[in-house]
């Protein structure tokens, strides 16, 4: 069994943040719900769930302009559980696991208990300066919404252990603190190539979701020239550094700040397809 600290919240609580700068620093392994979306909805397809058939029916902007109760069943908030579970079983035991993801929910700790859990909640102000800040359509808004209000109260009804976020708090520094009895004790990953290797996992991670989105049958042209941002794969415990690459010329063990300041960067004229890739959830 996979040993794993759980780091849940809704959109926008800077749940990805802190699991990376973590990850990075102590030299452990992160798992990341969002890249695994399209995976999952294959995996509800398959199992013939009907909120994810309604889901692929539909056109992006008939999807979109749904009411907010069926964009959350479409979510598939709760179903997704049980895979988050049996992909951190099938995780190596070692180095020690953060994963994190609005996906994951108090019902899946008691579940799979980890080392520990932790559920970010921001306060109303910053939840929504955070989600202005995405610019989102009305559409994935109103989701990320009613997402959030689930998330708080499934968490408070449970008594799970949470972390108010209001915007002053060095979120990062606080779940260190909170963790650090777990952190310290790891394992983790044994130098620096082991460390890159991680990296390299998750960027991997990182294209897989995009790939995944593009074979949708629905979904637009556009792999060649989308883009997004990777983990620079340097290696060094204190590096915090986001590298920006077109998903088509992606080499995920090879982005690090050492390219970008020698001037190494995406071509020119790329997108992002953050919302509907389902990245940031």
């Amino acid at each position: 069994m996979t040993d794993v600290l759980w780091l849940g919240g809704p959109p926008g609580a800077g749940k990805s943040t802190v699991a990376e700068r973590l990850a990075r620093r102590y030299g452990l392994r992160r798992y990341h719900a969002d890249t695994r979306t399209w995976a999952h909805r294959d995996r509800a397809l398959a199992a013939g769930i009907p909120a994810a058939e309604r889901f692929e029916r539909l056109s992006p902007a008939d999807r979109w302009a749904a009411p907010v109760d069926e964009l959350y069943a479409m979510a598939l908030h709760h179903e997704r559980g049980p895979m988050v579970a049996d992909d951190v079983r099938a995780l190596p035991p070692a180095p020690l696991t953060i994963a994190e993801g609005t996906v994951i929910t108090p019902r899946l700790v008691d579940a799979l208990p980890g080392r520990a859990a932790l559920w970010l909640l921001p306060t109303p102000g910053l939840l929504e300066e955070r989600l202005s800040e995405r610019e989102l359509a009305p559409g994935p808004l109103a989701l990320y919404r009613r997402l959030a209000e689930v998330v708080e109260t499934e968490v408070r009804a449970s008594g799970a252990p949470f972390l108010r976020i209001d915007g002053g708090t060095d979120t990062v520094r606080a779940v260190e603190d909170r963790w650090a009895r777990h952190l310290a004790a790891g394992p983790h990953a044994a130098g620096r190539e082991e460390r890159r290797a991680l990296l390299r996992e998750a960027n991997e991670a990182v294209v897989a979701q995009y790939d995944g989105f593009f074979a949708r049958p629905w979904a637009p042209d556009g792999r060649d020239t989308a883009e997004a941002d990777f983990s620079c794969a340097c290696g060094d415990t204190a590096c915090t550094d986001r590298v920006r690459r077109r998903i088509a010329a992606a080499d995920p063990g090879e982005p690090s700040h050492e390219d970008a300041q020698a001037g190494w960067e995406a071509a020119a004229g790329g997108r992002c397809a953050e919302t509907e890739t389902g990245e940031g959830t």
